[in-house]
């Protein structure tokens, strides 16, 4: 893609993007090219700016049960979270809890008290009955950015849902249950094939995937990175090679402390990936930026930092972490650190970093 050289009219400001989550509205530059040029750009590698949020749109869909289920149903409105609760894609129930801001599992029960139970108990989602057509006429993408829909309960996630978190843990390990995992993680991938087409049907101008998998405390992994390299990344892998098949790029969302499962989120096949903070993602970089595209929390500025501090800031920034080839994001976690100067500062010196014809 021919990119011209900066040049300081960019900087004119041309619109804003709200802010779902609260916060004040980002503004948008004069862009030399769409925002969804340039975020395929970077995920190939081949970066115009550094890019941020403002380049993409998430969606997640309320035809999708798990969404309503996790409170998590964003189309062109959010719904209002404390309507959400009830029966996932496999009928499991969540109940929304108002002081975590989401959903968990109906406790108490656990649907499988083995994970050799599963091929008798689990009663597979048909993806054909559910309501796409409400969804369709709530969603509008436009060509402009990058639209990536968000799919929650991934694989140790839905064995979560299915056998509470300590019985889900210890069936990784047990030798008599691995099997069986296995199994279910690999039909949950043939699933979530699946569900990409179904997307892709319904919703025409998605350019990626994110899928939910979480994998970390605020200290630690859950398990070892030999169980989820044995356990959870072949069946991951089976779906992001299908993602790259269609030509579209894969993100992977994993909360926690999840330094030491980095080398998996690669094997597995993740383009890119945003650690919370507990994470040294200046460290990441260093060690894994040429092999996946890492979101990067910037260090904190002072409040009362003047704007030649925050632009320098930003330099700095910039000198590290636009690494011709090596492209970074700066994601939701690193919105705090986003101040105006510091937002232009990056933006003006990664388009001259990185160059153009």
């Amino acid at each position: 893609m021919a990119v011209p050289k900066f040049d300081e009219k960019e900087l004119k400001v041309v619109g804003e993007v709200p802010n779902r989550f609260g916060g004040p509205p980002t503004p948008l530059y004069d862009f030399p090219v769409s925002r969804k040029e340039a975020y395929i750009a970077a995920l190939k590698r081949e970066p115009v700016w550094q890019i941020t949020t403002i380049e993409t749109r998430m969606f997640s869909p309320k035809a999708n049960p798990d969404n309503v289920a996790r409170a998590f149903v964003i189309e062109d409105e959010m719904m209002p979270p404390d309507l959400g609760g009830g029966k996932d894609m496999f009928g499991i129930e969540w109940v929304y809890v108002p002081v975590a801001g989401g959903s968990m599992v109906k406790p108490g029960n656990p649907f499988l008290k083995n994970a050799n139970e599963w091929e008798e108990k689990l009663v597979w989602p048909d993806l054909d009955k559910w309501d796409w057509k409400v969804s369709e006429k709530a969603i509008n993408l436009s060509p402009d950015v990058y639209n990536i829909p968000t799919v929650l309960n991934g694989w140790f996630e839905r064995l979560i849902s299915f056998m509470d978190f300590d019985n889900a843990v210890i069936a990784l390990i047990d030798d008599e249950q691995k099997d069986a995992v296995k199994a279910l993680f690999d039909k949950l991938s043939d699933l979530y094939i699946k569900l990409v087409d179904k997307y892709l049907e319904h919703f025409p101008g998605i350019d990626g995937f994110n899928f939910h998998d979480d994998w970390g405390a605020q200290k630690d992994t859950f398990f070892s990175p030999a169980t989820c390299n044995e356990m959870i990344v072949p069946a991951m892998r089976k779906l992001t090679d299908y993602i790259h098949s269609k030509g579209m790029f894969a993100d992977f969302h994993c909360c926690g402390q999840d330094e030491k499962q980095v080398p998996n989120m690669i094997a597995a096949g993740w383009d890119s990936w945003s650690g919370q903070p507990m994470n040294d993602t200046h460290m990441l970089y260093e060690k894994y930026g040429d092999k996946i595209i890492l979101g990067i929390i910037p260090d904190p500025l002072n409040p009362d930092a003047s704007e030649e501090e925050q632009r320098a800031a930003a330099a700095k920034y910039v000198e590290k972490f636009c690494q011709p080839g090596k492209p970074s994001l700066l994601g939701f976690y690193a919105a705090p650190m986003l101040t105006p100067a510091f937002r232009e500062e990056v933006y003006k010196l990664s388009r001259i970093r990185y160059g153009g014809k």
